[in-house]
């Protein structure tokens, strides 16, 4: 007499009942399976000319490779890749492959979780938490996505980074850009290194990153060495305005490398600097009276507000005064540009808000990032961050900037046409 032994599988107390997860997963692993079998399908369609001498079909199908579990945002679908073989093949060389678009040969995430996987880890997650974290959202001992998988993501960072760092730019223009610098302390280093960041904007109104580099510091010879760099990748034209806070080094590059190119200093590193030099009890409304200038409707009612402010506090903040007026023309260049262009011209902020996510990273873990790492994590966050960089308004406006039109108080200076009488 046999015995028959059924083997129950009991719900462990820490999974998490939930059916309609497993009717998505489920509806999922149908859709997939019949979007694969139509691939498959299409393809042998699109080969059905190719016969064999005695007249059968070349390629055929060949059944399905072995069952493997594809990591979604809604936890592991099982899926099985469509086989098609190839008859006629004399060699590896001439054999006809069908490779799905839809489940490559070698995936084991969606390209969706590619992306999720560095964020979370440039946001503050450590790489020994990562299983603990997405087990709730994946499914329990999510697979593929161990602490080993993340490590490996930094030696695909690292390509992704040279292959940026060697592209051509001699078909790019910028028409403005943005410049700031960050400084991290990486583990087991005796000074902090200054990561220095270009953003562009494009004819067309898009934001992009345009060079990436790290220095010493934020030394003349550090942005020489950036600004000499992107132009011996091709681009040749100047921006027509650059904007950044006071490191002097910036632009005394600037001036060296892209002479011409207007200087717009960043009202939102001018404003904490003057706060700075004054009582936190008057801060307040100082800064409302900074406000006042730089959303002045025209450069001339931003002067008078100017005047104001020294008048105000120069008096008894000597040092405040002198630190908005010192740098006052460069302050006031925005208002030689369009007006629709004067909320984008104000501030580096394209830049500041991607580097508070870094400082934020940095706090996290310590300073215990390595410098390598600490050069890909910003590299990645940078290009992360720039999917959402809101392109600039006023975008119909650009060609006429380009074209070098004169702009005044943001408004388009016409010349009428003299008529002589006669």
């Amino acid at each position: 007499m046999t015995e028959t032994t059924n083997v129950l599988r009991l719900r462990q107390p820490d999974a998490i009942d939930d059916p309609l997860t497993g009717i998505l997963r489920a509806g999922a692993r149908k859709l997939l399976a019949q979007a694969i079998e139509n691939e498959a399908e299409a393809f042998l369609a699109q080969m059905r000319d190719l016969k064999l001498p005695d007249g059968r079909d070349r390629l055929v199908r060949h059944g399905h490779g072995p069952e493997r579990t594809i990591q979604t945002g809604i936890g592991p679908v099982e899926v099985r890749r469509v086989k098609i073989r190839d008859r006629g093949a004399t060699g590896e060389e001439d054999r006809i492959r069908f490779t799905s678009a839809l489940l490559p040969k070698w995936a084991r995430r969606t390209k969706s979780l590619d992306a999720l996987l560095p964020i979370l880890y440039l946001r503050g997650l450590s790489t020994g938490d990562f299983q603990e974290a997405l087990s709730a959202l994946l499914g329990k001992d999510a697979p593929n996505l161990s602490p080993s998988a993340i490590t490996r993501l930094t030696g695909e960072w690292q390509a992704e980074y040279e292959r940026w760092q060697a592209r051509d730019l001699s078909a790019r223009r910028y028409v403005y850009v943005w410049a700031d610098g960050v400084y991290l302390q990486a583990r087991m280093e005796d000074q902090a290194e200054c990561i220095l960041v270009l953003i562009g904007a494009t004819p067309e109104g898009k934001k992009e990153l345009v060079g990436f580099q790290t220095g010493v510091r934020e030394s003349t010879q550090s942005w020489r060495e950036l600004l000499v760099e992107i132009k011996r990748r091709g681009l040749s034209v100047p921006p027509r305005i650059a904007v950044g806070d006071g490191a002097l080094g910036f632009w005394k590059a600037l001036d060296e490398l892209f002479p011409g190119t207007h200087h717009q200093r960043c009202w939102l590193h001018k404003t904490a600097n003057v706060l700075n030099k004054v009582p936190k009890s008057v801060q307040p409304g100082m800064k409302a009276d900074l406000r006042e200038i730089y959303l002045a409707p025209s450069r001339a009612s931003a002067e008078v507000a100017i005047a104001v402010f020294v008048e105000k506090y120069a008096a008894r903040y000597p040092k405040a005064a002198e630190c908005l007026t010192k740098d006052q023309r460069a302050l006031l260049a925005f208002y030689d540009f369009p007006a629709e262009h004067w909320l984008h011209l104000r501030t580096s902020n394209p830049i500041e808000s991607v580097f508070a996510t870094v400082r934020h990273r940095t706090v996290r873990t310590k300073g215990s990032l390595s410098s390598r790492t600490a050069r890909l994590m910003v590299f990645k966050l940078v290009m992360a961050a720039a999917k959402g960089w809101r392109r600039l308004m006023g975008e119909n406006q650009l060609p006429k900037v380009i074209a070098g039109v004169r702009f005044q108080d943001g408004a388009e200076i016409t010349t009428m046409p003299s008529h002589n009488v006669a």
